[in-house]
């Protein structure tokens, strides 16, 4: 299992279709994930720290495990069936509750739970982004940006497992 950072939540174009970028905490792998536009933008705002004036619904779901006194644990992205992504939410008393990833993150990161992915997923669907030469010190615009080259050069259907 990996640990998973995210990198951020960008627009493919010309499609316009969202997609989540979570990188390999110790390692060189991204795992990029096509996510709808309401999840993109719940990611997005708790990335950058935007309290809204009305709860959203992970904001909504973080308050109810607070209130609850339940510890999000751990978020795992599990697995990749055609094309689909899946995760599961541990809490700290061992429940574990399956989620789209999407929601997943949007929770996580929020709750400040760590993201980790199956050795699995990441074999299957983990790109190598290659390295412009810059080193470690590299800045989330830059990789950013070499995520968008990468984009303009492949499709979702490149991601597909073909079974």
């Amino acid at each position: 299992m990996h640990e998973l950072t995210v990198v951020g939540v960008r627009v493919e174009l010309p499609s316009n279709q969202p997609i989540v970028l979570l990188k390999e905490a110790v390692g060189e792998r991204y795992l990029p994930i096509w996510i709808g536009a309401v999840e993109a933008t719940a990611i997005a705002l708790a990335q950058q720290g935007v309290v809204p004036a009305r709860p959203l619904t992970h904001d909504l779901l973080r308050d109810v495990l607070d209130g609850l006194g339940v510890e999000l644990s751990r978020v795992t992205i599990t697995d990749l069936r055609d094309g689909i992504y899946f995760a599961d939410l541990l809490f700290a008393n061992g429940v574990t509750v399956s989620a789209r990833p999407s929601d997943a993150i949007a929770l996580a990161i929020r709750a400040g739970t760590a993201i980790f992915a199956e050795e699995s997923v990441l074999d299957e669907a983990g790109v190598s982004i290659p390295d412009d030469g810059e080193g470690d010190d590299e800045t989330e615009v830059e990789v950013v940006e070499r995520f968008r080259e990468f984009l303009d050069q492949v499709s979702p259907e490149d991601f597909e497992t073909g079974s």
